[in-house]
């Protein structure tokens, strides 16, 4: 493995750990000749998986390109590289996992909106706003609508909102 700093082929590994639950090998290196330490991770190979794009182009699975949308839309937010690398580690898993050869990019956004969901709020409607081409403040508040009502029924306990309706007779 070269070295990233001095480029020199001659390291040695420090520190091995399992990681993305089990599916990759996590190296933590030291360059015998700059000494600076890098990490390197050994993930299993597996068939290209091809993303079908809207228009119907095909471009090869990029997990970094994913890792960098989400690192994007979680900016200023409570969430740590491990979380967002978590996220990644999980939707790669789902697309290898349910899909031979080709997946649409309408099944990867979503996906990733549902996991940003739970992870943060604000990082969801960031990423839904590109994902989903907002054109005004309309599609914020339409897309904050179900939000809003979760938080509003788990603020209530579970109850049900009050219905509109003819006031009633007593």
């Amino acid at each position: 493995m070269r070295c990233p700093f001095c480029r020199v082929d001659n390291d040695r590994v420090i520190d091995s750990r399992a990681g993305d639950d089990g599916a990759s090998i996590r190296r933590r290196r030291e360059c015998l000749a700059c000494h600076r330490r890098f990490t390197t991770y050994e993930r299993i190979e597996r068939q290209p998986l091809a993303v079908v794009k809207k228009g119907g182009d095909r471009e090869p699975f990029d997990r970094d390109k994913i890792r960098r949308g989400l690192a994007k839309a979680c900016w200023k937010r409570p969430v740590s590289e491990d979380e967002i690398e978590g996220v990644v580690a999980a939707l790669e898993a789902e697309l290898y996992g349910n899909f031979e050869s080709e997946v649409p990019c309408r099944v990867i956004g979503e996906r990733l909106m549902e996991l940003l969901r739970t992870l943060d709020q604000v990082a969801y409607v960031r990423f839904a706003s590109v994902y989903r081409e907002f054109k005004d403040a309309r599609d914020f508040a339409f897309e904050l609508e179900p939000i809003l009502a979760e938080e509003t029924l788990a603020g209530m306990g579970g109850a049900q909102p009050p219905q509109p309706g003819p006031a009633s007779r007593t």
